[in-house]
């Protein structure tokens, strides 16, 4: 299960005004810990996807939202919840510490 990509144009709509909280992975190509947090997230979000959103923003391609929010290393995961950032974890972490940082999302 690939995980759906938002861009610069539809940040707003699909992040910002989504009625449940979305963890946006800020990533690129490039970047080895970002494909080798891929499968992981796309785990968490098969199992999770009812309680909040789990999308990508390549940085590359979409460079105005990564620098509004100050995004500076990738990976970086921001969730987002009401239009604003409420947790940000930088870098590649198992599964399990993922789950740990996010669990106030995961359960609800």
């Amino acid at each position: 299960m690939a995980l759906r990509t938002v861009t610069d144009a539809s940040f707003d709509k699909d992040v910002l005004n989504s009625p449940k909280p979305v963890l946006v992975n800020f990533r690129a190509e490039w970047s080895d810990p970002c494909r080798q947090i891929a499968p992981t997230l796309e785990a968490i979000a098969a199992e999770h996807g009812d309680t909040i959103e789990i999308v990508t923003l390549d940085i590359d391609h979409n460079p105005a939202t990564a620098a509004e929010y100050g995004v500076t290393s990738i990976p970086t995961m921001n969730v987002y919840q009401n239009g604003k950032v409420v947790q940000t974890i930088i870098g590649a972490k198992p599964r399990s510490a993922l789950e740990r940082e996010l669990e106030s999302f995961l359960s609800a």
